[in-house]
């Protein structure tokens, strides 16, 4: 059994109707917050009907606008597969315009208020949203462009070839804090502050779906992009919606990262290929998943706090690195000696490593219930759950 739902958006007023992809009969408005749902419909009217102030991001990859004019062929006259749906068809600038405006208007409802949200788009669209946005009061945090390593050539020969697409990233309101798990993506980046442009091919391969030969979805993005925008900006069990879920790679990432989503798309065809695929997603385990704070922003707590409250006992060995042989012993004022030198957990760093280093993530200790060594701010933050569960931790 599946354990998100498909429901039908023309029948969220009443009781819904089971289609024969879906799991469980109940309303959209009564779904636990813990139950992922992919909803059939029209995305504003879905989201107009959604409690206000109640998503953390939201992922939206909106219809192009391409305006394609005629058929494209390669020089070995083959077609290309170019974007030719009817939702990506609109008469004019004025009707595409409003209808961004209307989705955008929808979307800023439903967010929290330090909620973020993300679009993405090409040179077609991407520089109207992006004044629609604005023009709404979002507050542009950053462009990313996804710089193409494997761009489709411009087959004609008369401009350059299209090797990227941009995606802005906004919050709902100037000046509120938001989620943005910078240390995370330093992690990811050889520990270097990660860039605003990205890295990756288009979706091919094994990973392209295809249905009877032919790719299920035209504008299907690869699941690392949604990986990466899902770590810029989200924890474990934040709740993230997709207004145009077409193939689901929103949700397949989503669940893959252990987050909640809701998914809205109107092409039911579309709904089907989501559901196959993101039921065979298996999320990854709870232990490969650290929770992803902004240190700056949390309550400060000595290292010796660890020492007071039992979380380390002075003589515990420390190791510099997951695997160094390089060692130091706790001391009962929080101080660490190692041959002979003695300092914080940051100046005992220092002389070991040149340059700036965070003992918190620098010293390790070993764990004898998993076997294995872990970073000492492991036990921070778990001394941080403690003394807030206990009440007597501070801002």
């Amino acid at each position: 059994m599946l354990d998100f739902l498909i429901l039908n958006q023309r029948l969220i007023k009443q009781k819904p109707v089971v289609r024969v992809f879906s799991s469980k009969i109940k309303d959209m408005n009564q779904t636990t917050s813990d139950e992922d749902q992919i909803i059939l419909g029209d995305c504003i009217e879905v989201m107009n009907q959604m409690e206000s102030d109640s998503v953390d991001m939201i992922f939206a990859d909106p219809p192009y606008n391409l305006q394609l004019r005629q058929a494209l062929w390669r020089p070995n006259l083959t077609q290309v597969e170019a974007v030719d749906d009817e939702w990506d068809k609109f008469d004019d600038f004025a009707t595409y315009d409003q209808f961004s405006r209307d989705w955008l208007s929808a979307c800023k409802r439903i967010l929290k208020p330090n909620g973020t949200l993300w679009v993405i788009g090409s040179y077609h669209n991407i520089y109207r949203v992006g004044s629609v946005l604005q023009d709404l009061g979002y507050w542009i945090l950053n462009d990313v462009v996804w710089v193409k390593s494997n761009p489709m050539p411009n087959f004609r020969g008369v401009r350059l070839t299209n090797a990227h697409e941009t995606l802005l990233w906004a919050q709902k309101q100037k000046g509120a804090s938001y989620t943005f798990n910078h240390h995370s993506l330093k992690m990811m980046n050889d520990d270097l502050q990660m860039r605003s442009d990205w890295y990756f091919p288009r979706c091919g391969g094994k990973e392209r779906l295809k249905v009877n030969g032919s790719r299920a979805h035209s504008t299907q993005k690869p699941l690392a992009l949604l990986y990466r925008v899902m770590q810029v900006c989200t924890n474990e069990g934040d709740l993230v919606l997709d207004p145009f879920f077409g193939s689901g790679t929103t949700g397949a990432a989503a669940r893959l990262l252990r987050r909640r989503f809701i998914g809205i798309e109107r092409e039911e065809a579309y709904v089907k290929i989501a559901t196959e695929r993101i039921a065979g997603v298996t999320p990854l385990g709870e232990d490969f998943l650290l929770a992803q704070t902004n240190p700056r922003r949390e309550p400060r707590v000595p290292f010796g706090e660890l020492i007071e409250n039992s979380f380390l006992q002075p003589g515990t060995t420390l190791y510099f690195g997951e695997k160094s042989d390089v060692t130091a012993q706790v001391m009962a004022d929080g101080s660490l000696m190692m041959n002979g030198n003695r300092g914080s957990i940051h100046q005992l760093g220092r002389k070991i490593k040149s340059g700036p280093v965070n003992g918190w993530t620098a010293w390790y200790y070993f764990d004898e219930t998993r076997g294995k060594r872990y970073p000492i701010d492991r036990l921070r933050q778990k001394l941080r759950e403690y003394l807030s569960r206990k009440g007597d931790l501070e801002s």
